[in-house]
């Protein structure tokens, strides 16, 4: 299948921005470890110019000579006019075959060229190197031994892991009861704290997707092999970002309407195949789940994004105190952060049985990466069309969320305190055999 069916090429970074900033790109590529040869785009770029001028002039000579056939004075100008004009059709089909094999090896550097890093984006190879800037509440000391969120909830009755494998296949599972309870109160606990916040509109998104807001959203071609495909060519979204970015796809905004933010829900589904081995057990790495997110449309103002960043991260963290689940917020390195991210933070809750703490939010900006190649747009003040800036970051993704929860709220006997924000949307205080 082509890349970009159906869609004029839009790169992610302006070809001039690459230009004029190649170390620039060139550092940030190699802080994000992505292997990208700018030289050999740059090449390529001055060769595609050079044959779009070339081609252009034919054009117009092409226009000209049609003008001087029809004028000729005798027949004898007419054929050599006709025959000198053939030489340039066939030499134009040459440099047109020449341009279409340098256009598909330039788009496919291009669209691997991401975006630069904020200068506050540590460097490092992978999460391993995130450097925590912020941390709270305090890891409970539990004078007993430790149960895991599979073994608490499986005494309970709340998931059924088994049955789930032999239904939905590898990483599938039930959820049941006081599981299932607690996965609704947790919904209904989100919705009420973002249906009424100021300024988000609240949206249920499509989770089959057409290739194309995948491409836009940079997911499309790095991540393709983590991506459930129908048979129609469109794709399961493992987020609600896809689709929301995708609502004003090929639109001119009006500026009056910025900020746009979205409370959006999707069912998502991701195929993790990058982590073979990693969490086979219990629902912290699963294949289907739900998730509610925040997303952000603003103008292109790099402030702008900062602040929009800094509340988002923040609203995320809210949830999180509420629960009463201890935290940290990382900053992640360069080698943790994706094609088109200009900075971005994960949030991570604290895991008993594992003793450390576990992603359950990631909180992005993206600045015009991803509405450049959307083509979304505003009018400013003065009249110029400009791309908005984008960002993205979890409200809450569940069932993720349980896996800490049950484990922090544990008790000696096996019961599950249920966190005081829930328990008027679960009806009880405790979960427990009596």
């Amino acid at each position: 299948m082509p890349l970009f069916p159906a869609l004029p090429f839009r790169p992610m970074l302006d070809i001039k921005f690459i230009r004029e900033n190649k170390d620039i790109v060139a550092a940030g590529a190699r802080k994000k470890h992505i292997d990208v040869d700018i030289d050999r785009l740059l090449q390529l770029d001055d060769k595609r110019r050079e044959l779009q001028q070339a081609l252009e002039a034919k054009r117009a000579e092409q226009n000209n000579a049609s003008n001087a056939i029809a004028g000729a004075k005798n027949d004898r100008e007419r054929q050599e006019l006709i025959a000198r004009m053939q030489q340039v059709k066939e030499t134009m089909k040459m440099e047109e075959t020449s341009l279409e094999e340098i256009l598909k090896e330039w788009r496919a550097l291009m669209v691997r060229v991401p975006n630069v890093p904020d200068i506050s984006v540590p460097d490092g190879d992978s999460d391993a190197d995130n450097k925590e800037v912020k941390k709270w509440g305090e890891a409970a000391e539990f004078e007993f031994e430790l149960k895991n969120h599979s073994e608490l909830m499986l005494m309970h009755d709340m998931a059924d892991l088994e049955r789930g494998a032999k239904v939905a296949g590898f990483r599938g599972y039930f959820l049941k009861n006081d599981g299932a309870r607690l996965v609704w109160a947790l919904e209904r606990f989100v919705q009420d704290r973002f249906m009424n916040r100021e300024g988000f509109v609240p949206v249920v998104v499509p989770s089959m997707v057409r290739r194309e807001p995948f491409i836009g959203t940079g997911y499309l071609p790095q991540s393709e092999e983590d991506l459930y495909k129908t048979q129609d060519g469109d794709y399961l979204a493992g987020t609600a970002e896809v689709a929301a970015m995708g609502y004003y796809m090929d639109e001119i905004v009006d500026k009056r309407l910025l900020p746009i933010k979205f409370f959006a829900f999707s069912p998502c589904f991701r195929r993790e195949a990058g982590s073979h081995g990693k969490d086979t057990k219990g629902l912290f790495r699963i294949h289907e789940f739900v998730k509610y997110e925040q997303v952000v449309l603003c103008e292109a103002n790099h402030e702008e994004s900062v602040r929009h960043h800094e509340e988002l991260t923040a609203n995320s963290e809210a949830l999180l105190q509420e629960l009463k689940l201890p935290y940290r917020v990382v900053l992640n390195c360069g080698g943790d952060i994706g094609l088109g991210q200009v900075k971005k933070y994960d949030i991570e809750a604290w895991m008993p049985s594992e003793k450390k703490y576990r992603e359950t939010h990631s909180s992005s900006y993206f600045h015009d990466f991803q509405s450049r190649r959307l083509n979304i747009r505003y009018r400013d003040d003065d009249g110029t069309l400009k791309f908005v800036h984008s960002l993205n970051n979890t409200a809450l993704a569940m069932p993720r969320i349980l896996c800490q929860i049950v484990e922090n709220n544990q008790h000696s006997d096996g019961s599950i305190s249920i966190p005081e924000v829930l328990r008027g949307y679960v009806g009880k205080d405790v979960i427990s055999k009596h």
